[in-house]
C-alpha cells in the first residue's frame, strides 16, 4: 500500500514538472456571510439565545493543478473573516475572527465553464475582534467545502462556495462555524 501511494505522488509530481502549463496561479477575493451556531452559547456565564449572520470578507492566493480534462485539485490560501453577532434579552455584541484559512479542493467539470468543488479545509486563527474581552476561541478549525465555479474567461473565474465548520470554535461553548463565500479572482 505504501509503494502504491509513493509511486503515485512520485507520478503526479513528474507530471506536473513536465507539463507547466497544467499549472495556473492567481489571486481571488471576495465576501462571506458568516454565522456560528451551536447547542450551548454560553460567554462569561451568560446564555445567548440566538446569533445572526455578518458580512465579512475573504483575500488569497489561489493555483489550480490540472490532473486530467475533467479534474484538477485547487489549493489555496485565504485570510478570511468569520463570526456571528450575538443576542439575548439584555445584551448583543460581535465576534469576529479572522483565519488563515488552507481549502484543498477537487474540481470536477461538469462542462467548459461550470466546475463543482469539493474538498477539506483547515484554519488558523490569527486574531478575534470582538465587543467583550474574553478570549475563547480555538486557535485551528477543521471544515468541509463545497460550491460551484464559473469560469467566465480562461483567466477570469466567479466561485459560489459553501464552508461548514466540522469542529467547535469555541473552548467553551459547543459552536461551529459556517459561511457562504461568494468570491471573483484571476489565474496566470
Amino acid at each position: 500500500m505504501k509503494k502504491v501511494i509513493l509511486a503515485t505522488i512520485l507520478f503526479l509530481a513528474v507530471s506536473i514538472n513536465m507539463q507547466a502549463q497544467l499549472v495556473k496561479l492567481g489571486i481571488k477575493g471576495g465576501i462571506n456571510y458568516a454565522n456560528q451556531s451551536g447547542t450551548d452559547i454560553t460567554v462569561n456565564s451568560i446564555n445567548y439565545n440566538s446569533t445572526d449572520a455578518i458580512t465579512s470578507y475573504h483575500i488569497g492566493l489561489v493555483a489550480e493543478l490540472k490532473l486530467t480534462d475533467g479534474l484538477a485539485i485547487q489549493p489555496e490560501l485565504l485570510y478570511s473573516t468569520q463570526g456571528a453577532t450575538y443576542k439575548n434579552a439584555i445584551t448583543e455584541f460581535k465576534n469576529e475572527l479572522g483565519y488563515i484559512s488552507i481549502p484543498v479542493l477537487a474540481k470536477i467539470s461538469l462542462n467548459k465553464s461550470i466546475s463543482l468543488d469539493l474538498g477539506p479545509q483547515a484554519s488558523f486563527l490569527l486574531s478575534e475582534k470582538n465587543e467583550f474581552d474574553y478570549k475563547n476561541s480555538k486557535t485551528f478549525e477543521f471544515a468541509a467545502a463545497g460550491g460551484l465555479t464559473l469560469k467566465v474567461t480562461k483567466s477570469i473565474f466567479i466561485q459560489g462556495r459553501y464552508v461548514l465548520g466540522l469542529t467547535e470554535a469555541s473552548k467553551d461553548a459547543q459552536i461551529k462555524n459556517s459561511a457562504l463565500q461568494v468570491s471573483a479572482g484571476i489565474l496566470f
